[in-house]
């Protein structure tokens, strides 16, 4: 396509929006979709808020080692923030850098250097977040999205044959990278629950590090899913309940003595009777569980097992939900 003897910009972004500027180079790009272009000019910061301002579209921005100190790009009175998708800020200086509500969705801000910027409220779902200095920053309610880009091309990447399980370590030690920075800096701003949700992606990626049929692998699964690694207290008791409830129905069939007489659900009684005997062993169940012990009930046969087994895990999981209680209170 041309205009005024110009071949337009080649550019088209995830909207469909093609560029309305004129290609400069020989791949049909123009200065700010051309990676190769040098955008490190005094003029660029000021450039950039040009565009924005004239409400043309910045996504796909080839900004690589910008300098973007004090930018100011905050859309004020509009509900969206201006679009930065698919953007590539590779070494940018983000410092000090006014982006409320900007959206970097996909952008590369691989060791971006956003130190004091205000990012309150941003979109950074899918971004390259590898690297990124965040000291100081305002970092509240930034949407992270729900999986780290490199734990995604992860998941990809296992498909795949060729050189799969290198790459698979090698993408999840980066996605536990970023997990770990971005946790730290949201303890540094008291974000306790931010930091909760990193700290369990972390400990996942580390896991996902380790051989596939390891014991280390297959303890740290097991933490994961019984309290989230400390972060999810409702697990534990979640866990409890149902092993409790278990118990209960295997004792229900196996049988328990209380004072000579066995008590044991049976298909002749009523569904009345089968309730009480169930409840009595529910009881006992809860009893066992908590180590609690009265007497009035005892098991028979290999319901014995079974209870030394509950009690056993009992002791354990009790143990555990204070230590995940008390840390998630003291934050």
């Amino acid at each position: 396509m041309e205009a005024q003897g110009c071949v337009q910009c080649a550019y088209v972004d995830y909207k469909g929006r093609r560029c309305e500027d004129s290609a400069e180079n020989e791949g049909g790009l123009c200065f700010w979709h051309d990676p190769e272009a040098d955008k490190q000019g005094d003029d660029i910061c000021e450039r950039v808020e040009a565009i924005a301002k004239s409400g043309r579209p910045l996504t796909g921005f080839q900004l690589k080692n910008a300098n973007l100190r004090n930018v100011h790009l905050v859309n004020r009175g509009c509900q969206d923030g201006y679009d930065l998708t698919d953007a590539d800020l590779n070494h940018a200086d983000l410092r000090d850098a006014h982006l409320y509500n900007i959206n970097l969705q996909g952008a590369c801000l691989l060791k971006v250097d956003a130190r004091y910027a205000n990012l309150n409220s941003a979109n950074l779902t899918r971004a390259n977040l590898l690297g990124i200095r965040l000291d100081d920053a305002k970092i509240e309610h930034i949407r992270w999205g729900s999986i780290i880009l490199q734990a995604a091309e992860s998941k990809k990447l296992r498909k795949r044959e060729s050189n799969r399980k290198e790459g698979v370590r090698r993408l999840n030690e980066e996605a536990e990278e970023v997990c770990r920075n971005i946790r730290r800096q949201c303890e540094l701003h008291g974000l306790q629950e931010e930091a909760g949700e990193f700290f369990q992606k972390e400990m996942r990626y580390r896991r996902y590090q380790l051989p596939t049929y390891s014991w280390q692998r297959l303890v740290s699964k097991t933490v994961d899913l019984l309290c989230g690694y400390g972060e999810r207290p409702m697990r534990v008791i979640a866990f409890s309940a149902a092993m409790v409830v278990v118990c209960a129905f295997l004792y229900a069939m196996i049988g328990v003595s209380a004072g000579g007489e066995i008590i044991q659900v049976h298909p002749e009684l009523g569904w009345q009777a089968n309730w009480a005997k169930l409840m009595e062993c529910l009881y006992f169940s809860v009893v066992t569980f908590t180590t609690l012990g009265y007497g009035d009930i005892a098991p028979v046969g290999i319901g014995r097992t079974i209870a030394a087994f509950e009690a056993f895990l009992g002791t354990f999981i009790l143990a555990l939900y204070v230590v995940v209680f008390v840390k998630k209170m003291t934050r």
